[in-house]
């Protein structure tokens, strides 16, 4: 038996298409951005990989040197003279497990952030592609007011996000493009 021959008697089984179908009519096609999920009372956006392209996301690259083994994520890097972060993933794509989709849907992430000027960290963001509740961010208390410091943030929703960290006067502004994997 052929491997179209299995996948035609698999979804068959699970009926996904008739034994009569025309091949045609046994692709399945990723959604694109427009494409939704109708769900009662809810009309949820479902996004692929592909949907990246539409996202102005941030280039990360490394971390500078003197740091670099010191910053979590440090090879996908952005960063200024006052603040840099890592963990933006490859390309400026969070591609998010399963593990970290969380019971109320959202996508939690770490990211390290490295402190020049001296400060504490806050971290806000809000989603560019489409409407969302704010991104919620926890920093540690524990490293200081220099140098390393931990985070997790956690987006609502897939979809193309702009982040800022802020450290008294200084900011960092970046833009990653989230997807559940």
């Amino acid at each position: 038996m052929t491997r179209f021959a299995v996948l035609v008697v698999l979804a068959t089984m699970l009926g996904a298409c008739s034994p009569a179908a025309a091949p045609s009519d046994r692709v399945a096609t990723s959604p694109s951005l427009a494409e939704t999920i109708e769900s009662p009372g809810a009309s949820i956006p479902r996004l692929t990989i592909a949907d990246a392209a539409t996202c102005a996301r941030t280039a990360p690259g490394a971390a500078p040197e003197e740091f670099r083994d010191r910053l979590f994520g440090s090879s996908a890097a952005y960063g200024n003279g006052s603040l840099w972060v890592g963990g933006l993933g490859e390309a400026g794509v969070i591609l998010a497990e399963p593990r970290s989709v969380e019971p109320d849907g959202s996508i939690g992430w770490k990211l390290g952030w490295w402190r020049i000027d001296p400060g504490r960290l806050s971290i806000s963001g809000h989603r560019l592609d489409a409407a969302a509740p704010p991104l919620r961010a926890e920093v540690s208390e524990d490293y200081g007011d220099q140098g390393f410091v931990p985070s997790g943030v956690h987006f609502p929703s897939e979809g193309c996000w702009e982040v800022t960290g802020t450290v008294g006067d200084a900011t960092l502004t970046f833009v990653a493009f989230v997807h559940r994997g």
